[in-house]
């Protein structure tokens, strides 16, 4: 079981992680700036002095930026599907985080107080994965983007396991929790990037894993959707 009261938060564990992750800066907000997001209240005195805050945030990098929530991501919105969350103005950013019910949902149980920006990075899907660690080691490893399977992934499979496990070695010392859920990036030149952490059980997706039930004292390695 995860131990009671950890903060998954991507300002938790930043300063800790931050050679393993995005470069990220960040915007504390009040309660009051929570209402604001919880109502999609997009303009205003209070609002504008929000964006402009946002603004100062993303100056720190050149180009779009991906802005999100520090426990959730406006992934279910008109503007990721079509530009993958990519954002140029800290007004564009304001309205993306806005039109996301997760996000408005998230703010209404306060289940944040930070905005987190990161410079966009246009990534394959299929390089995400999730690892379930367990008592500070690697379990089982699944891959994240399950449409289909993908030819490359499963030629690969011992090397992404392989990367993994490293990487787990090297920063389990470090991580949030013993037990834990760590979604993962590989990069173009198969270098790994923290994406987020997640709690241990229900109500994280065990994806792949198909059952938190499993067995979790046996390394069961890198699960991937098998072609026909």
């Amino acid at each position: 079981m995860s131990a009671p009261n950890i903060n998954y938060g991507i300002s938790s564990w930043y300063s800790t992680l931050a050679d393993r992750t995005f470069p990220t800066t960040f915007v504390r907000l009040k309660d009051s700036d929570l209402d604001l997001i919880a109502k999609d209240i997009k303009e205003g005195a209070e609002a504008e002095a929000l964006v402009s805050r946002i603004g100062k945030a993303q100056a720190a990098f050149f180009g779009a930026t991906f802005v999100l929530a520090d426990t959730a991501a406006p992934t279910d919105t008109a503007r990721f599907a079509d530009k993958k969350g990519a954002v140029h103005s800290a007004q564009s950013a304001w309205n993306n985080l806005l039109n996301s019910p997760k996000i408005r949902d998230a703010a209404k149980r306060k289940e944040f107080y930070f905005l987190c920006i990161r410079p966009f990075r246009n990534m394959t899907y299929p390089r995400e994965f999730r690892l379930f660690i367990y008592e500070g080691n690697l379990k089982l490893m699944s891959q994240s983007q399950l449409d289909r399977p993908y030819k490359r992934l499963l030629l690969r499979r011992d090397f992404w396991w392989t990367k993994a496990k490293e990487l787990v070695d090297e920063i389990s010392w470090l991580l949030p929790d013993k037990n834990i859920v760590m979604d993962i990036y590989f990069t173009s030149k198969d270098e790994i990037l923290i994406l987020d952490f997640n709690k241990w059980g229900e109500p994280t997706n065990p994806m792949l894993a198909k059952s938190w039930s499993l067995d979790w004292d046996m390394e069961h390695g890198l699960k991937l959707m098998e072609g026909n």
